[in-house]
């Protein structure tokens, strides 16, 4: 059924009837989409270690170099959106992707090194813009009282990437019980899909026509310059709140490079591929749990952010713990671990509660952003920030990880030091949420001529 009786405001002030294709949780569903056929395949392709290669180190190096490109595009997402529109920064954001793939595959058939470095290089300009403005989009679109809701559906399709990539390479590779690349037809897949998943981007319902259940118009377009809409992304930046949540921001995700290093490493190419199926399907489980509890409306907002806080932060440290003490005395010898080994239940644990770790950061950082800005427009720009900031700090992290001497218990004790590092001034903000920030759903000094903003965001929207 595609309609309902319920009337929805519309941004020139008229109702209609509401359509399920232009809900919040319908374009949670379609980003997720686009999200799944380009940095989910991606992401699958690192799941199963160092994108599926024998050996991780070029691979490293090559994710540096993407990291380091996106730090740009992220950035200048929210002024790209207000110039191209929000389902052509998506569309673009995800047409890079196919050339890292190809690449991959070329190495692994025919050896080629230095297209791998190219495809590294097309994926980091684009994936920084879509990186950027899906967390627009993400922060933007759903209701304060459905953030988390529509967080865990996103983040899931990520991850559902690792299910797909891990399902099929698991079937190809179930007999092979050493270390190894990964079987070339897996590519094939990824590359299949990631063509296609671009145009799915015009499926998202633009941010005028979205029907929230509040009734509130989503604001994602700002009306300056050029140069005014980058000196207003710098000015959040280097707000105080901002810059205390940095380092939380940067060891989120910076145990990436770690965990995909670990498992192309240690492990044989089956074992790979269980943990890349294994360890997303924990990603979902737990994400939407975590996203269920930031909505829970018999739960204050600031014990929701504390709590939630003290969750991640505290399981996240002991991982740490656990992965210095393996590492410093890895099991087996140096040979490739299989799940036939007696060492593979606690060394495979390790990686699958870092994943799952990962993904609880991960939907939590949206969380934190999108409850410590004032302005519904400055939402998009802290997610752009966001993401440039992560991206900063995976390039750090995959160029660390390319040196094999320094990929393991280094890397390891490093993630440790960054986790302690950022609890204080993350605690500082966290506490405050719900006490002095409560995000842009409270911000009044929109309302001026708001009926005007709405319209010339339809018109807007009308020309992309």
């Amino acid at each position: 059924m595609s309609t309902t009786t319920t009337p929805a405001v519309l941004e020139s002030g008229a109702t209609q009837k509401r359509v399920w294709y232009r809900s919040p949780i319908t374009a949670a569903f379609v980003l997720g989409a686009c999200n799944f056929a380009a940095p989910g395949l991606w992401g699958a392709m690192n799941s199963l270690g160092a994108g599926g290669q024998q050996t991780p180190w070029l691979v490293n190096s090559a994710n540096a170099l993407t990291f380091c490109l996106m730090i740009l595009t992220a950035t200048l997402s929210s002024t790209i959106a207000n110039l191209v529109g929000v389902n052509w920064a998506v569309f673009l954001g995800g047409v890079g992707f196919v050339p890292y793939s190809a690449a991959l595959y070329c190495n692994n058939v025919f050896g080629t090194r230095w297209f791998v470095l190219f495809g590294a290089a097309t994926c980091g300009l684009s994936a920084g813009l879509f990186w950027g403005i899906e967390a627009g989009i993400a922060i933007a679109y759903p209701e304060p009282f459905r953030l988390g809701k529509f967080l865990g559906i996103w983040l899931s399709f990520r991850v559902a990437g690792q299910i797909l990539g891990g399902a099929v390479n698991l079937g190809l590779n179930a007999t092979r019980d050493q270390a190894g690349a990964v079987n070339s037809k897996v590519y094939i897949v990824f590359i299949a899909l990631q063509v296609v998943g671009p145009f799915i981007a015009f499926l998202l319902p633009r941010p005028h026509k979205v029907q929230r259940l509040d009734g509130k118009a989503v604001k994602i377009y700002s009306y300056i310059s050029l140069w005014e809409e980058l000196k207003k992304t710098g000015k959040v930046f280097f707000t105080k709140e901002y810059i205390l949540v940095i380092p939380l921001i940067a060891q989120a995700v910076f145990p990436e490079s770690y965990t995909n290093t670990y498992m192309a490493t240690h492990f044989t190419v089956r074992v790979r591929a269980l943990g890349s199926f294994v360890a997303a399907w924990a990603c979902i489980i737990v994400g939407n749990a975590i996203g269920k509890f930031l909505d829970a409306k018999n739960v204050s907002l600031k014990v929701r952010a504390r709590a939630a806080f003290i969750f991640i932060m505290t399981t996240r440290g002991a991982w740490w713990i656990w992965a210095i003490i393996i590492d410093k005395n890895f099991p087996g010898g140096g040979q490739a671990i299989d799940w036939t080994s007696p060492y593979f239940g606690r060394t495979f644990a390790l990686y699958v509660f870092l994943g799952a770790s990962f993904q609880t950061h991960y939907l939590f950082l949206y969380f934190v952003i999108k409850n410590i800005v004032s302005k519904h427009e400055d939402a998009t720009r802290a997610a752009g920030l966001l993401r440039a900031v992560e991206s900063a700090s995976q390039a750090v992290a995959y160029g660390t990880s390319s040196i094999a001497s320094f990929a393991q218990l280094p890397s390891a004790a490093l993630n440790f030091g960054l986790w302690g590092l950022a609890i204080i001034p993350a605690w500082i903000v966290v506490r405050n949420i719900g006490v002095e920030y409560f995000g842009p759903q409270n911000d009044e000094s929109d309302d001026d001529g708001e009926d005007k903003l709405d319209r010339e965001q339809a018109a807007v929207d009308a020309k992309h």
